[in-house]
């Protein structure tokens, strides 16, 4: 992931369908996750999910035009009457919304601000991948961790994994249940671990990475829906996932060896399927492998120095010396997306020369093209995604639910943290039937960010709250992307183990996470912490065209 989250790269989507078409056929669960399992089921793929909200939307919007329903802007004055300017139901089938439809079709889907986000980053990113990087990586993070701190050495390796989308799931899970064996305890366990920081912990991270600029892509295109240009901050959730990956990491460890692992007993080796065809994973790290981790690193050193050098003293160019002072630093946050493909890109390059898995620049290049290559599926999610955004935008329905909403909940008195825990509880429900995380905020910021922005949430905040409630339920949904896989890596241990074996073990990890998410939330906005660098938890409802949020910018 970049996703299950999110970007469902092609390769993951190859090892998914190819465990699930070698995996029983028979295996189901019952009770509330088999009623999930089947009811997900029935939804379509994401791509038609969005076509049809666009049909729906079409019908809505026609309505509410009929209808009349209208509001006051909340940023905008008519200098006609000197009053808010009224803002009315557009309906989509307006000549003028389907001229824009057609001859704006191709701006409208290349403007999508995620998609130049994402195809940017993963530029640098596939080649880091192909390269061997960050498989390399987490085989060195984990094949000889000590047993005593075997368990949160695999979660932690997990979270920071992420970093590397796919390679986190079929290198590092497999991987922490051969390792576990090797320790002397259940592997199993180890996969169930791994599989919890990885899926479970999937916001969670020390450093910003691609979901940062995925998330905040979508972000900055439902602010704009309402209230016009605005630039987001990618590391506006810095610190609050900096703190999820030491609030997740004991959680994780708790349950793995005080709950999971003595519920699995002791492993036996007679029930083992192909267990031994994973020795290759652990196979120790060759001195080219050694060395290209070395030049990696002096290689991110490189690009980390000419960042901080770009943006330290007078005169630099990431620096706005006649800016503000909260915005001086905004050059820097927009440039951030370059940076990452370029330590990306020369991390990988430097790792796959010293390890002789790039040969010369062509090999380079063609590592860049199969990236692209991977995201096939992700452009036509973006297409299909972009255009339902912007006829939400063309319609006025998005502003109107939100001012709407935000008069509604405005008028409960209901504290910030109450409205915040609602909208994890939403996320983490429907994440267990729309497994795409880019998709379900694709769906819901839209209205979510313009009106708690109304209620002065920042637009961080928002993003950061609905980050908590989708980890959360992706190890236990079954249209997770990678579950079928999980189940595969658990039956070469385990032959008789099955979908709802998975399922019960992972249940323990979800209740956890988002339990103790939700209370880290809580904790975070009752003590107004920042989420980032330049990025607070509240702000100023939006009253003038020109206003600021804090971490990000109208222009």
């Amino acid at each position: 992931m970049l996703a299950p989250a999110t970007i469902e790269l092609t390769n993951g989507d190859k090892a998914m369908a190819s465990a699930a078409a070698d995996g029983p056929k028979d295996q189901g669960m019952t009770g509330f996750l088999g009623w999930i399992e089947r009811s997900g089921n029935k939804l379509p793929d994401p791509v038609f999910l969005f076509f049809g909200l666009i049909f729906a939307l079409v019908v809505v919007s026609l309505l509410a035009s009929v209808s009349g329903l209208a509001v006051s802007h909340p940023t905008e004055v008519d200098p006609d009457t000197g009053a808010a300017r009224i803002i009315a139901a557009e309906s989509l089938l307006s000549a003028q919304n389907i001229q824009r439809l057609w001859v704006e079709m191709p701006t409208t889907f290349t403007h999508f601000h995620p998609l130049g986000y994402v195809l940017v980053v993963m530029l640098g990113a596939g080649v880091a991948e192909r390269a061997g990087l960050f498989g390399t990586a987490m085989r060195a993070g984990v094949r000889d961790a000590p047993k005593a701190l075997l368990t949160p050495i695999v979660v932690l390796v997990g979270m920071m994994g992420n970093l590397a989308a796919d390679a986190a799931y079929v290198v590092l899970i497999p991987l922490a249940g051969i390792v576990f064996h090797a320790a002397g305890r259940h592997p199993i366990a180890g996969i169930a671990a791994a599989f919890a920081g990885v899926s479970g912990g999937f916001s969670a991270n020390l450093l910003p990475g691609q979901l940062d600029a995925l998330l905040f892509g979508i972000t900055e295109a439902a602010v704009e829906t309402v209230f016009g240009d605005f630039t987001a901050n990618i590391v506006g959730n810095w610190y609050f996932i900096a703190a999820m990956t030491f609030v997740f990491l004991p959680v994780i460890w708790f349950v793995t060896d005080k709950m999971i692992e003595p519920r699995l007993g002791k492993w036996e080796a007679s029930r083992a399927d192909n267990a031994a065809s994973d020795e290759d994973t652990d196979r120790p790290l060759t001195d080219g492998e050694k060395k290209g981790l070395k030049w990696a690193g002096l290689a991110a050193l490189f690009v980390i120095a000419l960042w901080i050098a770009m943006t330290v003293g007078p005169g630099t160019p990431l620096i706005d010396e006649t800016a503000t002072p909260e915005a001086q630093l905004n050059p820097f946050y927009r440039s951030l997306v370059a940076g990452f493909f370029v330590l990306f890109l020369l991390a990988g390059w430097a790792y796959g020369k010293a390890a002789g898995t790039i040969g010369d620049h062509r090999d380079l290049v063609k590592m860049m093209s199969g990236a692209m290559e991977d995201l096939a599926y992700y452009l036509v999610l973006a297409f299909a995604a972009a255009h339902f955004v912007a006829m939400f935008a063309w319609s006025n329905l998005g502003l109107i639910l939100a001012v709407n909403g935000a008069d509604f909940l405005g008028s409960t008195n209901m504290p910030a943290w109450a409205l915040l825990t609602s909208i994890i509880l939403v996320s983490a429900l429907l994440n267990l039937f729309v497994g795409s995380a880019s998709a379900k905020w694709a769906l819901i910021s839209p209205v979510m960010v313009p009106m708690l922005m109304l209620l002065g949430i920042t637009p961080e905040m928002a993003t950061a709250a609905y980050r908590v409630g989708d980890g959360a339920t992706n190890i236990i949904t079954p249209l997770m992307v990678y579950f079928p896989l999980i189940l595969i890596f658990c039956q070469r241990w385990d032959r008789d183990f099955g979908l709802g074996s998975l399922a019960a073990i992972m249940l323990p990890f979800s209740v956890g996470l988002l339990v103790s998410g939700l209370a880290m939330t809580i904790g975070w906005v009752v003590l107004d912490l920042p989420l980032g660098p330049g990025a607070s938890v509240f702000m100023e409802p939006p009253t003038t065209v020109d206003t600021q949020a804090p971490g990000g910018t109208f222009e």
